[in-house]
Parts: structure tokens; C-alpha cells; sequence
């Protein structure tokens, strides 16, 4: 009997997230004394509550998505990514290039990274329709994503750099831990040089394997330049491009005196802005290529606050906390660095938000690692390791690369699982053998 099921839609899969949170928090976090149907509504009053928590993210990602989409569709831009994808005259070829640009660009920054291997797998993808070049483009697409599986250990780590702060929120259980013990450590250089070995190797054999040709039409042409007739072209976007970029220049400058604590997803937006208005020139052509780019943005738009919707079920019934300390009672100094990957991983699922994650989890992470002994700086590696290697899984961040690459998230995340599998073997031997 062919049932014919229906492969869920990313928001589908946040609603049944959120229910599926929801049921466990009444379950578990509900008092002994309280009534439960009346505690059922104050759950959805946590849920309610942290909808709307998240706003700021929330516009953050939109415009990642909206600025980065823009600036790919400038001519200068346009005309590098054709150049790059031209050198790709296979599928081997098409895959390994996606993948490792992906990685650099999530290893510099995790939305810049994002964007990039995106639109890199479409230009590769047009590339390829537009001389008969058979590729796997679903393996393709899915390469794109791998900068989602380095970023939290890259220069953009929500936890590496928040501790990095003084006077951070943990400052006083763990005081001020410098990048030089975290993302420039000689352990975390050696498991992100492990894991891009491993993974070229899984790029490698993938691409190698039989595939059946995927046709997909690209005539919208996604990353044309538009040509504005009859009202004039303006110069205002050089000047205010010119503007943007020489005071994130500035920000370069002091890395010396101030560290990299500037590197987070406003500086990544405020760079694309600069950069996409100085490719243009023109506001008037800009704004106009930004009008198209904004229809990607929809499917961020409505389900994110779904999502800080079950961050705030978590946080405010105490159900992340109350899981975090049954799995500190149930380990020892030689377990607890590997369950803590494991809970990470997990708990990414259902707050695919690293910062957020972190907020909440650390403490009791950190905490935890104080009393047995563990060396702070690699806990908080741990658990970065174990926020991003979920990421293949949880198709929420793939939203930007579905909507650039015209896929649906059933189409690559047979692939993304496998690089799940290498990452996650990597990161629990190096954090089983290396953390204690």
C-alpha cells in the first residue's frame, strides 16, 4: 500500500516543534500543587510571552537575507560569481568549490557564509543549465550549507565572543575567557582542520556516486541585473557606500586595541549594505533589485517568532534548566563533556538560536564544568560544537539557501544528514578524547 507521504514544510516541522515542547513542559515542569488545566494556559502564556522576544534577531536575519540576496545581484557581483562558477565543468568540481567556499565563509562569519554558499550553489546551478554540464545540483545546494556547521567555532560564535566580553553575564562564575583560549585555540584549530578534511572527503565521494539529473528551470534569472529605463542613474549609492564601508574600516582598525567583539550579525549587515549600495551606485537601482530580494525573506519572517515562541515555553517554565541539571546529576567529570555535546546538539532542535541557547544553557554548563574540574575554555567549545553540528538536521537556517536555490528542504537534507554523521563523529571523538 503506497501511502505517499508528504515530506513536511519547514514551518510544519516549527509547529510540531513547538507542540511537541509545549506537551513536555505541562509534563514535566507542572507543580505539584497546581491545577493542570490552568497551568496548561500559563504554558501558553510563556509561549505567548517569548513570541515576541526575538523581534530584533528576527529583522536581523531578515536583512541578511534581503542584503546579501541584493548585493549578489549587483554587476560587479554578479560578474565574479559567473567567473567562479564558469571554472566548474564538473560535478566533483561543482560540489568541492560550493562546499569549501561555504565553510570559509561560515568560518569568517556565519551569515555572510550563509548567504555566499547560496548564492555560489545558484550561479553554479545556472552555470551548469546554460551549457548541458550534468551535476548533482540537490548536492550541490546542500554544500552550500556547510558554513552552518563551522560558524560557532569561527569568528562569529555567539558563546566564544560573549565571554569574551568583561563583564559578560558568567563573568563571575568563570571571569573573562579571551578568543586566544577558544576559537584561536591550538584544540579548536585542530578540530576544525580534522573536520574539513573529513568533509572534503564525504564532498568527494558524494559527488562521485550515481545521481539521476535534476532539471530545474532557472529563467527568472534570480541574479540579473535589472536595467532601470528613463529615470536616470544617480551616484548617491558610491557616496553612501563609500560612507558605510570606511567606518567598518574603522572597526578593523581597533581589532588591536578592542579584540573582534565587533564581528556580530549587525556589522555583517551594516558591511553587506555598504558594499551592495557602493556594486549599484545607483540608490535608485538598489532599492529597486531590493523590492525582489525582500519575496525570499517570508518564510523567516513568519516562522522565527514561532520559534522564540518555544525558546520562551524553555526558559520562562524552567524546562531547559530542569533537563540541563538532570543530566549534571547524572554525570561524572569523564561523561559530562560528551553529554553536553549531546544536549547542545539536541536542544538546537527546538532553539536554533545560538545566542539564545547560550544564554540559557551556559550557565549550568558552566557551572557544572567549574565544580569537576574541567577546563572552562573547551566546555565552551563543547557546546559550541554541539549547537552548530545540529544545524544539518534542523532545516530552519536553510531557509535563505531554499529560497535562493529554488529546492525544498527534502531535496538536500539527505545530504546535510551525512555531513551530520562525519561532523558528528568528529566532534564527539576530539570532545571524548580531548576534554577533561
Amino acid at each position: 500500500m503506497n501511502l505517499n507521504l508528504k515530506f513536511p514544510s519547514t514551518f510544519q516541522i516549527a509547529l510540531l516543534l513547538s507542540l511537541i515542547v509545549y506537551l513536555l513542559a505541562v509534563a514535566i515542569t507542572l507543580p505539584i500543587d497546581a491545577n493542570l488545566l490552568g497551568y496548561s494556559f500559563e504554558v501558553l502564556g510563556f509561549w505567548k510571552t517569548g513570541f515576541w522576544e526575538l523581534l530584533e534577531f528576527t529583522m536581523q536575519m531578515i536583512l541578511i537575507l534581503v542584503l546579501g540576496h541584493t548585493l549578489a545581484m549587483s554587476k560587479p557581483v554578479n560578474y565574479l560569481l559567473d567567473k567562479v562558477a564558469s571554472t566548474a565543468t564538473n560535478n566533483s568540481q561543482a560540489v568541492l568549490m560550493t562546499g569549501m567556499g561555504a565553510i570559509t565563509g561560515g568560518y569568517i562569519n556565519w551569515g555572510f557564509g550563509l548567504i555566499f554558499g547560496a548564492v555560489l550553489a545558484r550561479k553554479i546551478g545556472e552555470y551548469a543549465s546554460r551549457n548541458n554540464i550534468e551535476i548533482n545540483y540537490p548536492l550541490v545546494a546542500a554544500s552550500g550549507y556547510l558554513g552552518m556547521l563551522v560558524w560557532h567555532g569561527g569568528f562569529s560564535g555567539s558563546s566564544t565572543l560573549k565571554v569574551a566580553e568583561d563583564n559578560h553575564f558568567l563573568a563571575d562564575t568563570i571571569g573573562t575567557i579571551t578568543v586566544d583560549q577558544t576559537i584561536f585555540s591550538s584544540f579548536n584549530l585542530w578540530v576544525n582542520l580534522s573536520l574539513i578534511i573529513c568533509l572534503g572527503i564525504s564532498l568527494y565521494i558524494l559527488s562521485k556516486r550515481r545521481f539521476i539529473k535534476f532539471d530545474i528551470a532557472f529563467e527568472d534569472k534570480m541574479f540579473e541585473r535589472k536595467k532601470i529605463v528613463g529615470k536616470g542613474v544617480d551616484k548617491l549609492g558610491y557616496i553612501l557606500g563609500v560612507l558605510i564601508l570606511v567606518l567598518v574600516l574603522v572597526d578593523f582598525l581597533k581589532v588591536g586595541d578592542e579584540g573582534w567583539g565587533f564581528l556580530d550579525l549587525n556589522f555583517v549587515n551594516f558591511a553587506l549594505l555598504g558594499f551592495g549600495l557602493l556594486a549599484f551606485g545607483s540608490l535608485n537601482e538598489y532599492v529597486i533589485s531590493l523590492r525582489d530580494a525582500v519575496k525570499g525573506a517570508t518564510d523567516i519572517l513568519i516562522q522565527f517568532p514561532f520559534y522564540a515562541g518555544i525558546l520562551g515555553i524553555m526558559k520562562y517554565s524552567g524546562l531547559l534548566v530542569l533537563l540541563a541539571d538532570d543530566m549534571v546529576s547524572r554525570s561524572g567529570a569523564d561523561t559530562f563533556p560528551l553529554l553536553s555535546f549531546f544536549s547542545a546538539a539536541l536542544i538546537n532542535f527546538f532553539v536554533p538560536s545560538g545566542g539564545g541557547q547560550w544564554a540559557i544553557q551556559g550557565p549550568v554548563v558552566m557551572e557544572a564544568a567549574e565544580k569537576m574540574g574541567i577546563e572552562i575554555p573547551k566546555m565552551i567549545l563543547v557546546f559550541a560544537y554541539g549547537d552548530q553540528v545540529s544545524n544539518m538536521l534542523q532545516p530552519f537556517w536553510a531557509l535563505p539557501l531554499l529560497s535562493i536555490t529554488g529546492l525544498s528542504a527534502k531535496e538536500i537534507l539527505k545530504y546535510t544528514s551525512i555531513f551530520f554523521l562525519t561532523a558528528f563523529i568528529v566532534f564527539g571523538l576530539f570532545v571524548w578524547y580531548g576534554v577533561s
